[in-house]
């Protein structure tokens, strides 16, 4: 009966290990994230953004591809769990267009987390939604 008892503790022992390693994802913005900003429902655009982080700074990209946008500032306030990106990047006309997003980090504790908030795009003001792919 102790070694059923026994292997049955050491079971759920390593159960609980792999489910604690899974659940670590290290930094809680790292990573790729995709969704959509807009001014309503229609007319959304897709938007794609990548987060890293080095141990000391967030950096990041918002459309990798011909048309990125390197943020210059990236911050989160773990207190609240808001978050600050800004960048510049460039219209098809080739004109700079100034990127201010503002939002909240969602569903914390899971790994489809998300962050909802305000997006402006030069003079374009919306609202977006992201969630961590």
């Amino acid at each position: 009966m102790q070694i059923r008892l026994r292997r049955l503790v050491s079971v759920l022992a390593c159960v609980g290990i792999a489910a604690t390693a899974h659940a670590q994802f290290g930094h809680p913005l790292k990573g790729t994230w995709s969704g959509d900003w807009g001014t309503g429902n229609a007319g959304r655009h897709r938007v794609l953004l990548e987060l890293d982080w080095d141990g000391k700074a967030i950096t990041g990209r918002l459309n990798p591809g011909p048309n990125v946008v390197a943020l210059k500032q990236v911050s989160l306030d773990p207190a609240t769990w808001m978050v600050h990106f800004e960048g510049d990047g460039r219209d098809p006309s080739g004109n700079t267009v100034h990127y201010a997003i503002d939002g909240k980090l969602q569903n914390l504790g899971s790994h489809y987390r998300f962050i909802t908030g305000t997006w402006s795009q030069g003079a374009v003001k919306g609202d977006f939604k992201m969630t961590r792919n």
